[in-house]
């Protein structure tokens, strides 16, 4: 019989397994449905699409109401539009330089105006907009490519962002394309051949060969994980792709096999990214990315239910619902919500999507959520290039209007596989805190790291991440300082940062609800040359404080170590041991040591507008020096409201 000690050290050694791979053959999609149920179950002949058709006025006036005007009004904006030209040395510039809205802006324009024309068709139906269409549509069968000049070198021949022209590429805005194209194919086919059938051919040749063809025969698109091997990532691409991919078929496959074939394929793929996700449902991408991670998931999967006739459903998984309440217990407040990783601080989600998400999982506080954020917007129901989104809105938006428009943050959140914990107290305080590991999809070196909000203002940050380029991607991600420990608020131990890679985490990570406290220990966040063996770092969020302390064992000591906070807010460390932070009308006060720090203010420009439309021009990094060095101490910090 196995000690008490022995069962432990087998339970720990479980623990960090797991905690080393999330990845786990739940393969909930293929144990609902083998290829057999798949091809019985499906609605043929695109019997399942919900919405008017195109020559139904009055359906369409139905479903369109009082957003009918609007939709043609853009589409008017759009009646005398000059087709940009993407330019080779367009795609060249991404490896020149490591631009990507040279090539990417010209061909968004695009496509916005081939969207826009096609919402204003189906709402107008006169005919009016059919012309610019169909130079639209005939403008994109003469690209080579519908994938971005970033993604292209990845799975081309050639391993360069030109398209080489041997190998269709499915990426995310390929596959936008792709679907926007197939909805216009299945709507306006009849349309445009009244002007000429050689139109319609010629879209649905482009379409078999770059989407339908490709996916079956292709087995090598990194976002499809057929070849799992464990450490591999597989973040919001998956959904995304496999989404667009399923929308494509069941527009346009009307060959029972090949159409089960492809939708049993998609389900295989859709369950690598549902096996990698942790069971407690966060999007260790963050907020902003939720949308195209489990959105895109849920939208995937209310096509299968769709397709299907309801056979095929994960909705009453409790995992599935875990991943859609996710975004709203992101939510703190006015506009901001949690933002780990390269996630904006700012933008509750979509509405939309997430009343749906929520009726399909019979969640209340997403459907209640979903109102509130609608009940902020005057905006009419549109999602672009997602005309699947679009139409699904508006299906749903009366019966979203009827929704009670409510939202409040539970006294805490706790994800205890993703690490993420959120405290909130009646005084105000909303408190952010993450353990994890150094190569998340999206990773910052984070570790341990916090944010905090009073009355849902944020004064304590993540600053988030800039524009993309070439080196966002590349070996050089880490040389960008948002990527870095020392812009989070996070220690510097010994003069040396958090390092990457999955051996980089955060370990004996706790939340004690009692106690509203978390903890985790991020000394295996940093690499040897820190030389710490220890460093508990511990949140306590109280009636009236933060209280925040580090426990720290060293080797041994080489520099003095440094405590960071990030914020955005005016700072005045004048008073010796406290230091103020201002941010409109909210003001804190952060008392530390003064016999064991010296503070100082670091001021980062910001010319980003990535970064400077959430934050202005500028933020700063508050670091308190250690003015002595030693093997092992304990710091503490208290952060408290200041009137």
């Amino acid at each position: 019989m196995k000690t008490l000690k022995q069962i432990s050290l087998i339970c720990l050694l479980f623990l960090c397994a797991f905690q080393l791979s999330a990845y786990t053959e739940k393969n909930m999609l293929q144990k609902q449905a083998d290829l057999s149920l798949v091809k019985s179950a499906l609605i043929m002949n695109q019997e399942w699409v919900p919405y008017p058709s195109y020559t139904d006025r009055s359906g369409w006036d139905r479903l369109l109401g009082d957003a009918k005007d609007s939709f043609i009004q853009k589409g008017e904006k759009q009646l005398n539009y000059e087709w940009k030209v993407v330019k080779a040395t367009d795609y060249i510039e991404f490896e020149r330089s490591g631009n990507r809205d040279i090539m990417q802006n010209p061909f968004g324009s695009n496509n916005r105006a081939i969207a826009d024309l096609f919402m204003a068709e189906l709402a107008e139906g006169k005919g009016r907009f059919i012309d610019p269409l169909i130079d639209g549509v005939f403008h994109s069968c003469e690209m080579t490519s519908w994938a971005l000049s970033a993604h292209l070198g990845r799975e081309q021949t050639s391993r360069h962002s030109l398209p080489d022209n041997k190998k269709p590429v499915i990426d995310l805005t390929s596959g936008d394309l792709s679907s926007l194209l197939s909805w216009i194919y299945y709507y306006l086919h009849p349309e445009f051949d009244k002007v000429n059938p050689v139109v319609s051919d010629r879209l649905r040749t482009e379409l078999q060969e770059r989407t339908l063809d490709a996916y079956i025969h292709t087995d090598t698109y990194w976002w499809m994980a057929f070849n799992y091997k464990p450490g591999m990532m597989v973040n919001n691409w998956n959904p995304w792709c496999n989404f667009n991919v399923l929308q494509c078929f069941f527009l346009l496959e009307n060959d029972r096999d090949k159409l089960a074939e492809a939708v049993y394929r998609t389900m295989v793929s859709v369950d690598k990214f549902i096996n990698y996700t942790h069971e407690d449902g966060a999007c260790e991408e963050g907020p902003s990315y939720w949308g195209h991670a489990a959105g895109k998931m849920y939208d995937y999967l209310q096509m299968l239910y769709d397709g299907t006739g309801g056979k095929i459903s994960l909705f009453q998984e409790p995992m599935i619902k875990a991943m859609g309440e996710y975004i709203a217990r992101s939510y703190v407040g006015n506009n901001w919500v949690v933002n780990f990783a390269d996630a904006s601080a700012k933008g509750g989600g979509n509405a939309a999507v997430i009343y749906r998400y929520g009726k399909a999982v019979q969640s209340e506080v997403m459907k209640q959520y979903a109102a509130y954020l609608n009940s902020l917007s005057t905006q009419p129901s549109s999602a672009g290039l997602d005309i699947f989104r679009t139409l699904q809105s508006l299906l749903y938006r009366h019966e979203m209007e009827k929704e009670t428009p409510v939202y409040q943050s539970p006294a805490y959140t706790w994800y205890p596989e993703t690490e993420f914990c959120y405290m909130t107290h009646k005084n105000g305080f909303f408190l952010a805190t993450k353990g994890g590991y150094n190569n998340e999809s999206h990773n910052h070196n984070d570790a341990g790291t916090f944010s905090l909000y009073l009355n849902k203002t944020p004064i304590f940050i993540d600053a988030g991440v800039g524009t993309y380029t070439r080196q966002t991607f590349s070996s050089e991600r880490y040389t960008i300082w948002t990527m870095q420990s020392n812009y989070h608020s996070v220690p510097m131990i010994n003069g040396v940062p958090q390092s990457f890679g999955a051996k980089y985490k955060a370990t004996q990570v706790r939340f004690n609800p009692k106690r509203m406290t978390f903890s985790a220990n991020i000394a295996t966040a940093y690499p040897a040359e820190a030389a710490v063996k220890e460093w508990v770092r511990s949140y306590t969020l109280s009636s009236h404080a933060v209280k925040i302390t580090d426990v720290f064992t060293l080797d041994k000591t080489n520099q003095a170590n440094q405590i960071h906070f990030l914020t955005w807010g005016n700072v005045d460390i004048s008073r010796e041991g406290e230091i103020t932070v201002e941010v409109d009308k909210e003001k804190v006060c952060l008392t530390y040591d003064k016999q064991m720090f010296s503070p100082s203010v670091d001021t980062i420009v910001l010319e980003d507008p990535r970064l400077s439309n959430v934050w202005g021009k500028e933020i700063y990094r508050i670091s308190l020096k250690a003015k002595k060095q030693t093997l092992s101490g304990i710091y503490s910090y208290t952060i408290q409201p200041k009137k």
